[in-house]
């Protein structure tokens, strides 16, 4: 079993690369410390998709928590991304779901394979990704105890404080 200190995070690779290459940069500028699970190696482009599966079955192995970037794409991304959310949750890892449309609660882009399964929901924002990021996963546990599931999000007062 790998040490699990990383974070996986998914997304729209032809639509919102950006937003996770903003997520990237500010690791470098603030201290939005987030360990990569993709900095481990990545697969090719001309990678078939079990190979490419392969890699990121490595990439979950290490991961702590799962990042869902939720574009308006998104939903309709059966390959991988759907692939990747159902390994999340077979794999029982936090899952944070950012609507990048900066919307603090779960709206209609959210892939329904998530909806009815334990994930916290915020605004694409740096503030309170980082905080859902040290925050969700002890939150998760506790609601896994009690065998809830579905959609959370923060109060604007977390917002706010902020």
């Amino acid at each position: 079993m790998a040490y699990r200190n990383k974070v996986y995070v998914a997304f729209d690779g032809d639509n919102d690369m950006r937003y996770y290459d903003l997520m990237r940069a500010w690791r470098v500028k603030d201290e939005f410390d987030f360990n990569d699970a993709h900095d481990l190696h990545s697969a090719r482009d001309s990678s078939t998709e079990e190979s490419i599966k392969k890699s990121l079955m490595d990439r979950f192995n290490n991961s702590k928590l799962f990042i869902l970037l939720v574009g308006e794409h998104t939903k309709y991304l059966t390959k991988f991304v759907k692939w990747e959310i159902e390994v999340a949750i077979r794999l029982k890892l936090p899952i944070v779901a950012v609507n990048l449309n900066k919307s603090r609660q779960e709206d209609d882009l959210l892939p329904a394979v998530l909806r009815s399964e334990l994930h916290m929901v915020v605004a694409y924002d740096e503030d309170i990704m980082k905080y859902a990021m040290e925050n969700w996963p002890i939150e998760d546990s506790n609601h896994r105890k009690r065998n809830e599931s579905g959609g959370y999000y923060y109060p604007d007062s977390v917002y706010s404080k902020l």
